[in-house]
C-alpha cells in the first residue's frame, strides 16, 4: 500500500526572510503531524536565497520539537559536503532526543554550485568516495564492534534508517547493491525515473536494514478546490523553473494569471520535461493523476513537494492531498518504515 509524504524545501518567497519561511516550515510540519502523512523530509542547498534548509540538521531539530508522530529527516544530506562522522553525530543526536522518528536520506550531488563547494572547503573529487563514505556512516550509526575504538557519540547504536537519494542509474544501483530503500528525484529530474527503479529492484540484494525493494517517487503536487486556482498557484514553481534554465536564482516569485507571457516556447519545454512529474489541479484531478503515477511507477511511497508562494494555499493544498489520499486507501500514520 502506497504511503505519502512531504518534502519541504523551505521556501522563501518574495518579500520574506528565511526566519519567514522557517516558520511556516514548522507550522506545515504540525499540519502534517495532524494528517496522515508518513514523514516530513527538509534538503540541503547552499548559497540559495529562495532555499531556508541549508542548516538541515538544525532544521530537523526544530521540526521534530514540534511535532509528536511523523517522521522527520533529510532528503537529503549531500554527503561528500561533510565527514560522515560529522553526520553520525548530528542525526545520532536527533535519533537520541527522538527515537524511532529519524531518517537520514543521502545524496552525493553537492547541493550547490563549485564557487560555493569551495567555501564549504569541499574537494570536488570527494564525490568519488560516496559508497565509501555511506558504508563509513552505517558502520558509525551501528552497535559498536568488539575493540573497536572510534565511535559517533552520540550515534553509535541508533541505527538512523539510510536512504540513498538520486536521479540517475548510479543511485539505483547502489542502493540495490547495499540493500537500503531507494528516493528518486522525479519532482525535478524525472527522464530517468522508470529505468531507475527497474534497474533498483531487478538489483536489489537484501540487507539487515531492509528485506525487499523499498522505492520512492518525487512528486509536485499543487492542489486546490479548483483546477483553475492550482494551475495559476502552479505558475509560482513555473516561473522559478524558468529563472533556472535562465541561470538565476531567486525568491519564489508569486503567482501569475498567463505564464505563457513569462517563457519563451523554448523555455516552456525545458520546463515542461523539468515539471513533467507535477499533478496540478482540485480534487478529481489530483485523484486521477495519483491513481495513473501509482499504476504507472509501482512506488511504495510518494515524496511530495509543492512550492506555493501563498503559505495558507499550501497548507490547503496538502490538506487536499491528504483527503484525496485517503479516499484512495492509501496508507495513512504508518512509522514502520
Amino acid at each position: 500500500m502506497t504511503r505519502y509524504s512531504i518534502l519541504d524545501l523551505a521556501p522563501v518567497p518574495e518579500g520574506s526572510r528565511p526566519g519567514d519561511a522557517l516558520r511556516n516550515t514548522i507550522d506545515l510540519a504540525r499540519h502534517a503531524d495532524r494528517l496522515g502523512f508518513t514523514r516530513y523530509w527538509l534538503a540541503e542547498h547552499h548559497n540559495m536565497v529562495g532555499i531556508a534548509s541549508a542548516a538541515t540538521a538544525v532544521v530537523i531539530g526544530q521540526v521534530a520539537a514540534a511535532t509528536s508522530r511523523i517522521r522527520v529527516g533529510a532528503g537529503g544530506i549531500m554527503l561528500p559536503n561533510h565527514a560522515p562522522m560529522i553526520i553520525a553525530e548530528q542525526f545520532g543526536t536527533l535519533a537520541e532526543l527522538f527515537p524511532g522518528r529519524i531518517d537520514l536520506g543521502l545524496g552525493r550531488a553537492p547541493g550547490t554550485d563549485q564557487m560555493t563547494l569551495r567555501a564549504l572547503r569541499v574537494n570536488p573529487m570527494e564525490a568519488d568516495r560516496f559508497p565509501d563514505d555511506v558504508l563509513e556512516l552505517q558502520a558509525l550509526l551501528a552497535e559498536p564492534q568488539p575493540r573497536q575504538t572510534l565511535r559517533a557519540v552520540p550515534g553509535f547504536g541508533t541505527n538512523v534508517p539510510l536512504w540513498i537519494l538520486g536521479s540517475s542509474l548510479f543511485g539505483a544501483q547502489l542502493a540495490a547493491a547495499f540493500g537500503l530503500p531507494y528516493a528518486f528525484a522525479s519532482h525535478f529530474a524525472p527522464d530517468a525515473l522508470l529505468q531507475a527503479l527497474q534497474v533498483y529492484r531487478a538489483q536489489f540484494k537484501p540487507s539487515e536494514q531492509l528485506g525487499s525493494p523499498y522505492a520512492m517517487a518525487g512528486l509536485n503536487i499543487i492542489a486546490a478546490d479548483t483546477d483553475a486556482e492550482a494551475n495559476r498557484l502552479f505558475t509560482s514553481a513555473q516561473q522559478r523553473a524558468t529563472l533556472m534554465v535562465r541561470g538565476m536564482r531567486g525568491y519564489l516569485p508569486p503567482p501569475i494569471d498567463s505564464i505563457e507571457s513569462f517563457w519563451s516556447p523554448s523555455e516552456k519545454t525545458q520546463v515542461g520535461r523539468m515539471l513533467a512529474c507535477s499533478i496540478v489541479g482540485g480534487p478529481e484531478t489530483l485523484r486521477r493523476g495519483l491513481e495513473a503515477f501509482i499504476a504507472r511507477t509501482g512506488a511504495d511511497e510518494l515524496m511530495i513537494a509543492a512550492a506555493v508562494f501563498d503559505h495558507g494555499a499550501r497548507l490547503h493544498s496538502y490538506a487536499i492531498v491528504d483527503e484525496v489520499a485517503r479516499d484512495l486507501g492509501l496508507a495513512t500514520q504508518d512509522l514502520a518504515a
